[in-house]
């Protein structure tokens, strides 16, 4: 097939060396941006036959890629010039001549100046431990030291973190304070009683009912603050969190108040001992009913015995009872501790007990009035 475009004639002519699948890949662009309608299939039609022998020259490339991809006369005289612009744009690589290289200056190096070695021999200096006579050694007696003997350690016991309870055995304890009244609506059946009225009767005619119960018990929480009791500030106030809100106790049944070593004219509504209120108006509010529980060291943390401490509390104690019964303390110091110190004095007026499982809920039955 002859062209007419004098370029594409002599295609071989100022045409660099460059793979044929690369020039048909720069045609196949070239042709699809100037609308030929080329895709996948044609591109590989196109590779198989470069792969089977054709194409190897430019021209014999450009004769099979116009068979392959021209339908029609217009698309055939279209192809000449986008393949001559292809041809064109191959760059043509520079070829730079040989460089020779260069040629250096020989140095002529300058001989060393002579030496003179016997300049530079200096003689040894004369070592001073020839000139001085040596010392004759002294004999001396040696210091005498007596041997290291450890302390026998007279205490055995580990070093243990003391905990005095734990905040479930509080909530656990706190159920039991309970004083059930029956004063409610009647309409709660009473299986016992309808049994017996069913065997007294022969026949079953109706449920007996009884009336519904509440739980009528108070509490009046007195706790010592600050001073030798700061480090039982968490289990205070684990002790009145589980009061308020895991006991069968509602809000309005726990009174809370605080005192510092021993309750005076007054006690008061905040930890920070700011808020002070009369203890005559606390006591005006409780009953024979109330359960009155008492938190302090009793001076038993730092072991006194004072005489003003005890007659304090014999005072306060003897205000507490007549008001109430139900009354027990617990002393977060082991009853160990007590002995020696106003602890040991207050346990006799007062049922006391250490705060432990055991004591709580040795305390609780005693606020209940077992």
């Amino acid at each position: 097939m002859s062209s007419s475009n004098p370029d594409f004639q002599n295609p071989e002519q100022n045409i660099p060396p460059i793979d044929p699948q690369e020039l048909t890949i720069r045609t196949f662009i070239s042709l699809r941006s100037k609308n030929f309608k080329l895709g996948v299939g044609e591109l590989l039609a196109a590779k198989e036959a470069i792969a089977g022998g054709f194409g190897q020259t430019p021209a014999e490339l450009a004769e099979t890629l116009k068979i392959l991809w021209c339908h029609n006369r217009s698309q055939q005289e279209q192809f000449e010039p986008i393949w001559s612009s292809v041809i064109a744009s191959i760059p043509v690589p520079q070829q730079n001549p040989p460089q020779l290289p260069e040629r250096q200056p020989t140095k002529i190096e300058s001989s060393p100046e002579r030496i003179d070695p016997l300049a530079e021999i200096t003689p040894p200096p004369v070592s001073q431990s020839i000139l001085e006579p040596k010392a004759e050694p002294q004999l001396s007696s040696l210091p005498i030291r007596a041997p290291f003997t450890p302390a026998e350690n007279e205490e055995t016991s580990p070093f243990q973190t003391y905990y005095p309870i734990t905040r479930r055995s509080l909530v656990y304890n706190w159920r039991y304070l309970r004083r059930l009244v029956a004063d409610g609506p009647r309409n709660v059946v009473d299986i016992d009683a309808t049994i017996d009225e069913v065997t007294h009767q022969g026949f079953y005619l109706a449920p007996v009912y009884r009336r519904q119960e509440r739980n009528d018990a108070s509490l009046l929480l007195l706790l010592d603050q600050n001073g030798s009791m700061t480090p039982f500030h968490r289990f205070e106030r684990d002790l009145i969190e589980t009061a308020l809100y895991e006991s069968c106790l509602e809000r309005e049944q726990v009174n809370v108040f605080y005192f510092h070593n021993v309750p005076a004219a007054n006690v008061y509504k905040d930890v920070y001992l700011t808020e002070p209120i009369s203890l005559e108006t606390v006591l005006a509010n409780c009953s024979d009913c109330t359960s009155i529980l008492i938190v302090s060291d009793g001076g038993a943390a730092r072991g006194y015995r004072e005489l003003k401490r005890i007659r304090a509390t014999t005072s306060f104690l003897s205000k507490l009872k007549q008001h109430s019964s139900l009354i027990a303390w617990l002393n977060p110091m082991p009853e160990d501790r007590w002995i020696g110190s106003s602890a040991e004095i207050i346990a006799n007026l007062i049922p006391m007990y250490e705060m432990d499982n055991n004591g709580l809920s040795n305390a609780i039955d005693i606020v209940r009035g077992l």
